[in-house]
């Protein structure tokens, strides 16, 4: 008997946290304000993950930070925020949104982690997220050393110790053995893991300015070109949380721009899905439009319910 579009459920489940689609604004992504959730939210988007914070303000790299090319995008922000007290008061109202909304926070070290995270967690966020993965800015993510599973654990554990709310600890698509990388934060506490950062870092040049095109010279590639990447990353986190006898949600992150290729991230052990470049690719509505292409897929593959789909490539 074949599956109604319309009773195909794709609602999806992170540590309690029920989002009506697996859809997820990834962080850096539009997340600067509440003006700016509030209509990705009425985009059709299951959940939000704001820009990372740190502690104190952050000025960033230069101009230009962020470039389009053929494959994708390469950016070099460095971080640019407004720093967690003043996030604290942009974000003190995500109540009044109808989908939940999770922090981001980076630091330097894990104290500096965790100052942020309790900060930022005195707002109504439905989870955290801690990247520990930028390949392009000095002194965070793997140019601190945090891509090492004594670092993982580490600060995973210095972030939980002041949150009740579930921890997802972003990965870098760049390491050997990324498994072990999940099995470390899961060991330091977390909840779930975001597979995975932009990878890298890459470079383009301008050969009439005889430069880098990036300011900073050179940043994370994202988009289409780390698709294949970070859906075998996906694979491989999820293969190994389950050889190791566990269970946590994936967040897949990285060139999600339709529904096939979300349903890929959640055939390879996904939960839910980051969508970023394609929002600049395709504006806001891409969310809604990856929901209505999912059912659609689901209804073709005789399923009912998306997450019977989660892990499926494992079978």
């Amino acid at each position: 008997m074949s599956v109604n579009v319309d009773n195909v459920n794709i609602s999806s489940d992170l540590c309690g946290i029920n989002l009506k689609n697996p859809t997820v604004l990834a962080s850096g992504i539009l997340g600067l304000s509440m003006d700016l959730l509030k209509r990705l939210a009425g985009a059709g988007s299951g959940a939000l993950t704001i820009k990372s914070i740190t502690n104190a303000q952050r000025k960033g790299h230069d101009n230009p930070t962020v470039i389009a090319y053929e494959a994708g995008m390469l950016n070099a922000v460095g971080y640019s925020n407004p720093g967690a007290v003043a996030a604290a008061q942009e974000f003190s109202d995500l109540a009044s949104l109808p989908v939940p909304v999770f922090a981001s926070v980076v630091g330097q070290t894990p104290e500096e982690f965790a100052t942020a995270a309790e900060r930022l967690m005195q707002c109504d966020f439905a989870a955290l997220e801690v990247p520990l993965s930028c390949p392009h800015t000095p002194g965070y993510g793997t140019l601190a050393g945090h891509g090492t599973p004594e670092a993982t654990e580490e600060i995973t554990r210095a972030v939980c110790g002041v949150t009740d709310k579930p921890v997802f600890v972003k990965l870098s698509p760049n390491v050997p053995a990324i498994g072990e990388l999940a099995l470390a934060a899961l060991e330091g506490g977390a909840g779930g893991i975001t597979a995975v950062n932009s990878m890298g870092p890459g470079m383009l040049i301008d050969i009439d300015a005889r430069r880098p095109v990036l300011d900073f010279g050179s940043g994370g590639v994202s988009g289409p070109a780390l698709r294949p990447v970070a859906l075998r990353c996906v694979y491989d986190v999820h293969k190994a949380i389950r050889d190791a006898g566990r269970t946590a949600p994936v967040i897949g992150v990285g060139g999600v721009a339709c529904g096939e290729h979300a349903m890929q991230m959640i055939q390879a052990g996904a939960s839910a899905v980051g969508v970023g470049t394609a929002v600049y690719q395709r504006g806001p509505r891409v969310f809604g439009t990856i929901a209505r292409e999912l059912k659609e897929i689901c209804c073709r593959l005789n399923a009912d319910n998306l997450r019977d789909m989660i892990g499926a490539a494992h079978e």
